[in-house]
């Protein structure tokens, strides 16, 4: 069988998305699962969130793995894995230019917009609901818990996010944008792994909705295998999630940290 060439100018024609490459497949795959765990920013909208929400991040946790999984075995029996060094800026434009189905580029672009789509309004949905609940507690200013009288949302702190998110990705080179998710999300897991060994030691009889199972090796793995993905990522990122980390503290010991509703003596 005739085997089509793939030039750089080609895969970009046919899939200008030229973020989906192997590093920026990962991005894909790291923002996806962080627009899971951006649903638990729902609880309080959702009804027995305690069970709901994590059985539902979970199955889709789940699916969407093996969704990944028969998507990349399809691609690597298509086109054998060593050859997608030539076109290591589109896989999948790639596959679709060996396969001779260049029809399916259109399909290809509008499932990869809707699915970028999809992520960012779950982010902004989930960001503008952290934001209303650390205003609520103290944490942020007033303007962000302020609820729109007839649609009972957090109208302020979606437009305001909207539009920053709207600036950023107008103004700021893409490929930055995606490392700075990666980073941060992958942050925050770590984070939130070492909360749960943290507080399973200080409060261990603490009421909890749920209850993470492996305790402490599941939050250890989680720990280990994120910080193994933030070292793949460049020293530019690092710097930039240094100053952005840093100007995160400034806020919190500026002024968070005085208003919290949260305070407890002697918790600092």
């Amino acid at each position: 069988m005739h085997r089509l060439v793939c030039e750089p100018r080609q895969l970009e024609a046919v899939l200008p998305l030229r973020h989906l490459h192997v590093p920026a497949g990962f991005d894909a795959a790291i923002r996806h699962r962080a627009g899971l765990d951006a649903v638990s920013s729902s609880a309080e909208e959702t009804i027995n969130p305690n069970k709901t929400l994590p059985r539902g991040i979970l199955i889709s946790l789940a699916l969407s793995t093996v969704l990944y999984i028969i998507m990349t075995l399809i691609m690597t029996g298509v086109v054998p894995y060593k050859e997608f060094a030539k076109f290591i800026d589109a896989p999948v434009a790639g596959v679709i230019l060996e396969t001779g189905l260049n029809w399916l580029a259109f399909i290809v672009n509008l499932g990869a917009l809707l699915g970028m789509t999809t992520v960012m309004l779950v982010q902004l949905y989930g960001q503008a609901r952290i934001c209303y609940a650390m205003s609520r507690d103290g944490l942020f200013p007033k303007f962000f818990g302020e609820v729109h009288p007839k649609y009972r949302t957090p109208f302020k702190g979606t437009w305001f996010f909207g539009i920053l998110t709207a600036v950023a990705g107008g103004f700021i080179n893409i490929n930055v944008l995606f490392e700075l998710v990666n980073i941060g999300t992958l942050s925050a897991f770590i984070i939130v792994s070492a909360g749960i060994l943290w507080m399973r030691k200080t409060q261990p009889d603490a009421h909890r909705g749920f209850r993470a199972p492996g305790v402490p090796f599941t939050p250890i793995l989680a720990i280990v295998f994120c910080f193994v993905l933030i070292l793949g990522l460049n020293w530019e990122t690092w710097v930039r999630f240094a100053v952005w980390f840093g100007l995160g503290l400034i806020v919190y010991f500026a002024y968070s940290r005085k208003r919290s509703k949260l305070n407890e003596p002697g918790l600092f």
